[in-house]
């Protein structure tokens, strides 16, 4: 029988955690599935572990492969499922019993969303972890297609291995793609850029845990380079899409570090006429040869585009609490990058 939904998990030296991953698979009140676990290379226990957790289960299937990195593992994954909707895993999470039931019932209740994810449990120490605690608080915070796609150039708003998507959102706009930057991001930001709309169920069903060696910790592509670079694509598409040229673009945050965090944009034909920062000693002069303007000196809405560049916590709500006073509207008016 052709599965309903398949489940992807790449693993990659996983022996101690890849069992119960797999089992909260096997635990799911949905049937039928499918599980394709992609051994990119493992040179510990991994397949034997794997093997040992799916004993006559004939749902699950292990695919040896030398090791070649994520994207590959995750292609070949995606290349042997069967079924018109994919689930992605990793091993060392652990789902709800209840997650592909409640997401299959998103994506049938709401066929104009392409990508289904869910709320997610922080498994760290939230202490030694706070930043990616906080994070994890602020992705769960996002549920609508809307306010994830406003928020999209923020930060990855949605966990990777918390997605369900429609195949045929892949046959349309393609899959993971190689190159210096994290391939869920740009995979996410690809498909919004091309209208694919995401949403989630508002309940937590995947625990998302924090391991030392996670890629995100350990990776290249996933430090903060890369990640402006990436986003600084997108973004300038997006402006180029929505914001007419008689509209000036200004960035929030004139300090060297926002600076350079969006100098990308210049390269994608983006040109800002001025930034807006609160420090008096730079209100009022020329930094890297355009004006920097205080925030009462924002002009109307009607004029000018704002994109709000500075990172530091707490930013965001200030910024927008005096961008929304003027009248600008997030997403027509303004949009958060950092």
């Amino acid at each position: 029988m052709t599965p309903h939904l398949s489940v992807v998990m790449p693993v990659w030296n996983a022996a101690e955690t890849v069992a119960a991953a797999v089992a909260s698979v096997r635990a799911q009140t949905l049937a039928p599935w499918e599980l394709i676990v992609v051994d990119d290379g493992s040179d510990d226990a991994t397949a034997d572990a794997v093997e040992q957790a799916s004993v006559g289960d004939a749902r699950i299937r292990l695919l040896r492969r030398g090791h070649a990195g994520i994207v590959a593992a995750l292609s070949a994954g995606l290349s042997d499922a069967r079924a018109p909707l994919i689930a992605r895993m990793d091993a060392d999470d652990v789902m709800h019993p209840d997650r592909l039931a409640a997401q299959i019932a998103l994506l049938d209740a709401r066929p104009e969303v392409g990508v289904a994810s869910c709320r997610v449990e922080f498994g760290g120490d939230r202490a030694a972890s706070r930043g990616y605690a906080v994070h994890v608080d602020w992705i769960n915070s996002l549920v609508e297609p809307d306010e994830i796609a406003r928020a999209r150039f923020v930060e990855s708003p949605i966990a990777h291995p918390s997605v369900m998507f429609r195949r045929e959102v892949i046959d349309r706009h393609g899959g993971y793609a190689e190159g210096p930057f994290p391939e869920d991001f740009e995979l996410w930001l690809r498909w919004m850029d091309a209208g694919v709309r995401f949403a989630k169920v508002p309940a937590v069903l995947l625990r998302w845990n924090d391991p030392p060696a996670r890629l995100s910790r350990t990776d290249p592509r996933y430090g903060e380079g890369a990640f402006y670079a990436c986003k600084c694509r997108y973004l300038a598409r997006w402006l180029s899409a929505h914001v007419v040229p008689t509209r000036a673009i200004l960035l929030w945050g004139a300090g060297r570090i926002t600076r350079r965090r969006f100098a990308a944009l210049a390269a994608h034909g983006v040109r800002l006429a001025g930034y807006i920062d609160i420090d008096a000693r730079k209100i009022g002069t020329l930094v890297a040869g355009l004006p920097v303007l205080a925030p009462r000196d924002i002009p109307p809405r009607e004029g000018c585009f704002v994109v709000g560049g500075v990172g530091v916590r707490g930013a965001r709500d200030l910024h927008r609490a005096t961008l929304v006073s003027r009248g600008f509207v997030e997403g027509a008016d303004f949009i958060f990058a950092a």
